[in-house]
């Protein structure tokens, strides 16, 4: 079988892309950014030339792109995804329900949303890891003591959120409500309120302040962008501050990010990663790995959880509603619920090493048995070979 990977930023294509050769199947790539990716005719007809120069007989992405589905529909070829957003505004198209597309969502409430709107072809499927790449790249680094950390943590604090931009803007009442409802969250583990909060008296107020800019085809709707684009990653950015914060009044905590970290007093900044060669490293060298899930996310798991995992990292995370499908807690990993129970749980396993080393190698041996890219790449080709190739 031929597949043809479009490839846009993402993190996990090239293990895929090694998930594919490693279970026989040939692939090829193509990269170009586009101003729009709901429709664009000159690349689509350079995306259905190649299909057909190639005689490709499928076409997969990271996350949905509409144009794709206007291609495969009329090539009668399938498009395959696999989402690693959540919620993935581009889904939010007329075209998700054309027959050609198989979607394959790591979101459990992204897959029920979809499958009760009537989407043909969509499957819940986690997240994974390319295990042999992380065992070889850790197995020959000698240089892991230069990302020893007793805390750390990888990610962004979206400090350049849209909110801090638009709250000027906004009426005293907006700013109480929104600020309210941003702290709400926070306050809440494993649920989302924020779409919820957003009624429709508040959204009537919300459009004289806050343009809804969406394609013609576009379904989506003022409550679910600014809450997920808006809101999200406001409450986000305020969550990881706080916490690392509180951590750093009595902990050594360090912060690996592109972001402005100065007024972090107390936080050691460790510069920026590279994915592929640094992250890891970090991972598998540091006492403890830290995972805050951005709101958006509902119920599924992150690519960091299971990179962290899959490093042979210890991980303490915020709950998540699937992380008892796959993980136990205080076995594989540690939850918690609130930024004084991760510095009180912090404190314990910063100080009962054996307890923490085997909850990582715990971790570490589920990812390895039941949670890799070869296993979630067989579980996707078997729906598609069914479903479209009737075999």
């Amino acid at each position: 079988m031929q597949i043809l990977v479009y490839r846009w930023r993402a993190y996990n294509y090239a293990d895929i892309c090694e998930a594919f050769t490693a279970l026989g199947y040939e692939y090829i790539t193509i990269e170009q950014d586009l101003d729009n990716y709901d429709e664009e005719p000159e690349f689509e007809t350079y995306l259905a030339k190649i299909i057909k120069q190639k005689s490709c007989d499928m076409v997969f992405t990271v996350n949905y792109f509409a144009l794709v589905t206007t291609v495969c529909a009329k090539l009668n070829v399938p498009y395959v995804v696999w989402t690693c957003d959540n919620p993935l505004i581009s889904m939010y198209h007329k075209n998700v329900f054309a027959p050609c597309n198989y979607f394959f969502t790591f979101d459990k409430t992204n897959f029920l949303e979809f499958k009760g709107m009537g989407v043909e072809h969509i499957w819940h499927l986690p997240l994974a890891v390319n295990i042999k790449r992380l065992d070889y790249l850790l197995a020959h680094s000698d240089d892991l003591i230069a990302y020893q950390n007793d805390i750390a943590f990888v990610g962004s604090l979206y400090e350049r959120n849209s909110y801090d931009r638009l709250r000027p803007s906004l009426p005293d009442y907006l700013k109480g409500y929104f600020d309210a409802a941003i702290w709400a969250q926070q306050c809440v583990n494993g649920g989302n309120l924020l779409e919820e909060m957003l009624t429709v008296t508040i959204l009537e107020q919300l459009q004289q302040y806050f343009k809804l800019e969406k394609s013609k085809d576009s379904f989506s709707d003022l409550g679910l962008i600014f809450s997920t684009t808006v809101l999200g990653f406001k409450t986000a950015a305020e969550e990881r501050r706080r916490a690392l914060m509180e951590l750093s009044k009595k902990y050594a905590v360090t912060i690996y990010s592109n972001s402005d970290t100065s007024d972090l007093l107390r936080v050691r900044y460790g510069g920026s990663l590279d994915y592929w060669s640094e992250m890891p490293k970090v991972f598998t060298a540091s006492k403890i790995n830290l995972n805050f899930t951005i709101p958006g996310i509902k119920s599924g798991l992150p690519l960091r959880i299971w990179d962290v995992l899959g490093s042979g990292g210890f991980l303490m995370t915020n709950f998540q509603a699937e992380i008892p499908a796959y993980f136990k807690n205080k076995v594989d990993l540690v939850c918690f619920e609130s930024v004084e129970e991760l510095s009180e749980l912090a404190g314990y396993y910063l100080s009962h090493e054996k307890e923490r080393r085997q909850i990582a190698k715990n971790g570490y041996e589920k990812v390895k048995a039941f949670h890799t890219c070869e296993q979630r790449i067989t579980q996707m080709m078997e729906c598609v070979r069914k479903e479209h190739f009737g075999k």
